[in-house]
């Protein structure tokens, strides 16, 4: 599959409108099902710049961390009283499904 360069930018502005969201303050140290809000977050985001900074090439290791920080958020958004909260985590999931939808062959 190849990436656009429409799709790697539609993704990066999605990427940019996340990162002015500021972490919610009820998700510092929320944790669900043995998961780190916080940890889930900073894998995610390593991901996604990894597939921005290689123009929509993710390698198997971080296909396999961005599968798993997909289904993880999609546990733990259900659990998330706090509508800020929530709100932040399902475009952190939103952007992540995207980017695995658009992953180019993998070294």
């Amino acid at each position: 599959m190849t990436i656009s360069t429409e799709q790697v930018q539609t993704a990066g502005r999605l990427w940019q409108e996340h990162r002015q969201a500021p972490f919610p303050d009820s998700l510092r140290r929320a944790e669900f099902g043995g998961t780190d809000v916080w940890v889930l977050d900073l894998y995610t985001a390593g991901c996604v710049l990894a597939w921005l900074d290689n123009d929509g090439i993710l390698d198997a290791e971080n296909g396999r961390i961005l599968q798993s920080c997909i289904e993880d958020l999609a546990r733990v958004i259900p659990e998330v009283n706090d509508p800020a909260g929530a709100q932040y985590c399902q475009q952190l999931h939103q952007l992540a499904v995207l980017i695995s939808k658009n992953l180019a062959s993998t070294k």
